[in-house]
This record gives C-alpha cells, sequence and structure tokens, in this order.
C-alpha cells in the first residue's frame, strides 16, 4: 500500500509551510506530496495567510526536493485551459526530473468561482472531456509535430505541443462517485481512478464500475491504479487522537466511521480493508499542516506495518 500526503491549503497555509510539509514527506518515507487546488476556504476556516496556486506550488516544490511524486487532487479544469495547463505541468515535470501526476477534476465549487472572477459554466462535465483531449494529445504529438484538435469548447490550430513531460507520459488521475460518466472517462484516459472520502463498501463499487468500463474501452482493468483519498487523524492514545480530532473541528467518532482515525493499529486494520476492495494507494488527508509529529507517527506506526 502506497501511502501519499494530500494537503489542503486553501485552509490556511503559506508556501513555506507546504515546503516544511513537503520536505517531511520526503524525509518520512511517504511515496509523494499531493495539493488541492483551490482559492477559498471551506466551513469555518479563515483561511490566512491566503491561498497558494496549485501549479504555482508544485513549481517551487520540484525544485526544492529530489524523490516523492508531486502532483494535485484535483486540478479544477475551470481554472486553466487545457493548452496552459499541458504546458504548465510539461514545464513543471521537467523542473522535477519526472515527478510529476495530474490530478483533473471537473471543478465543482462555485463560491471560489465568483470569488475571484472565474466563470463557471453548466457544461463543465463536456469540458473536461475535451480537456483530457487535448491534454493528453499533447503530450502524445511526436516532437516536430503539430497538434490539432476542434471539439464544441476548444479548438487548437498548429499546436507544437511544447514542452514535453521528462517522464514522457505524466501519469493522470481521475476520480469521483459518479456512476456512469466518470467510469467512461477513467477508462479512456487515466493511469489512476481515485475515489474521495468514501467508505469500503461505496469504493468496492466504484471501483468495480470503473473496472466494467476498462473492459468496455478494451482495457484491463488493472492496467489502472485505485485508489483513496481520506482524512487522517492518528494518535498513541484515545487523548491524543481526541486532541488531533479537536484541532482540525472534527469529533473522534465521525472521523473514525468517515476516515482513518484512532490508534495505529486500528488505522492499519481499516486501510487493510480498503486493501481488501482493490486499493493499492491512500492520500492521506492532513488537514493540521502545524503537526509534524503527526506525520511522524504515521510514517512509524502505520507506514511500516504496510511495507
Amino acid at each position: 500500500m502506497d501511502l501519499r500526503i494530500f494537503t489542503e491549503p486553501q485552509q490556511g497555509a503559506s508556501y513555506e509551510t507546504l515546503l516544511t510539509v513537503a520536505k517531511a514527506t520526503e524525509d518520512l518515507g511517504f511515496d509523494a506530496f499531493f495539493r488541492s487546488d483551490h482559492y477559498l476556504a471551506m466551513g469555518s476556516a479563515d483561511g490566512l495567510p491566503g491561498p497558494t496556486d496549485a501549479w504555482i506550488t508544485l513549481a517551487g516544490l520540484a525544485r526544492e526536493t529530489r524523490r516523492i511524486r508531486l502532483g494535485t487532487l484535483m486540478t479544477a479544469g475551470t481554472f486553466r485551459r487545457p493548452g496552459i495547463l499541458a504546458l504548465q505541468v510539461a514545464q513543471v515535470d521537467q523542473m522535477s526530473g519526472g515527478r510529476v501526476e495530474l490530478g483533473l477534476g471537473a471543478g465543482w465549487f462555485e463560491e471560489e468561482h465568483r470569488a475571484y472572477g472565474i466563470p463557471f459554466p453548466k457544461e463543465r462535465f463536456g469540458r473536461l472531456e475535451e480537456q483530457l483531449a487535448i491534454v493528453t494529445g499533447m503530450w502524445g504529438t511526436p516532437p516536430g509535430g503539430t497538434f490539432d484538435f476542434e471539439g464544441t469548447y476548444y479548438r487548437l490550430d498548429g499546436c507544437p505541443a511544447l514542452p514535453k513531460p521528462a517522464q514522457g507520459k505524466v501519469p493522470v488521475l481521475i476520480g469521483g462517485h459518479g456512476a456512469k460518466r466518470t467510469p467512461r472517462l477513467a477508462a479512456q484516459y487515466a493511469d489512476e481512478f481515485n475515489i474521495p472520502f468514501a467508505s469500503v463498501e461505496d469504493s468496492a463499487r466504484q471501483f468495480g464500475r470503473v473496472r466494467a468500463a476498462a473492459e468496455e474501452a478494451g482495457r484491463k482493468p488493472e492496467e489502472l491504479v485505485y485508489s483513496n483519498a481520506l482524512v487522517v487523524c492518528v494518535g498513541r492514545s484515545d487523548a491524543e487522537v481526541a486532541r488531533r480530532a479537536a484541532a482540525i473541528g472534527r469529533e473522534v467518532d465521525e472521523l473514525r466511521a468517515n476516515g482513518l482515525a484512532g490508534s495505529p493499529a486500528e488505522v492499519v486494520d481499516k486501510i487493510g480493508r480498503y486493501a481488501a476492495v482493490g486499493s493499492s494507494r491512500i492520500y492521506l488527508q492532513i488537514l493540521d499542516l502545524d503537526d509534524l509529529d503527526h506525520l511522524e507517527l504515521i510514517a512509524s506506526q502505520v507506514q511500516c506495518r504496510l511495507d
């Protein structure tokens, strides 16, 4: 089981804080550092000191880390034109020496679009499908060639499709709970399918849909990686678990039901249940970015039992 660290910087984090967490991620032996792509805090968080841009952050981290994979869960398709996104991701991949992954979604948080003057079209899923075709098409265009595309929402004429990613093709993540269109898109474009904040039972159901869609598309279902994203709250004692839950404004019982919470042994056991339904990678949503002891505990008491 691969464990990856997943952060939500819109809730309040500077680049320096994210750099500290990314370096801890690397030093403690985790597989990757991922971040959300949002510009507005959610819930009761004040968002201070203000938002950071996902791909600017990852560009910086690409130069200041050496081993860990870097990526987004998920880049909002509404934030960037697909041709420019393909260029940006390829450039950051070059800056990292080939360690970048792209999670791409349709975009869903309407309030942040209003706050920053970003259009929030109704046909976001149709746009996402064309965006995936453009991004992967540009990366797959042979050097010296050009990429053309004419769809309902986007048109590219004579695009040089440069630069190219250092790793050839950047792994693409697609995720969500949708029963029909999401599995179809994953089967067509994804290297990894991720389901966020889902129970073991719902994960099994959605993984099954994606596997069926892959077979229908002529792909072997095992070609895809199947993963979960879950909030994590681990403690050496009940008091420590409660303290960490309170620090992120959550209840312990709710976290145990909907995430990975409790003692290291409890968390290892629940991860095993996700593994049993096909998950081979978990993105651990870390909401208190100042609690580096939490990361150390997970590395020493959870990750070591999964190797």
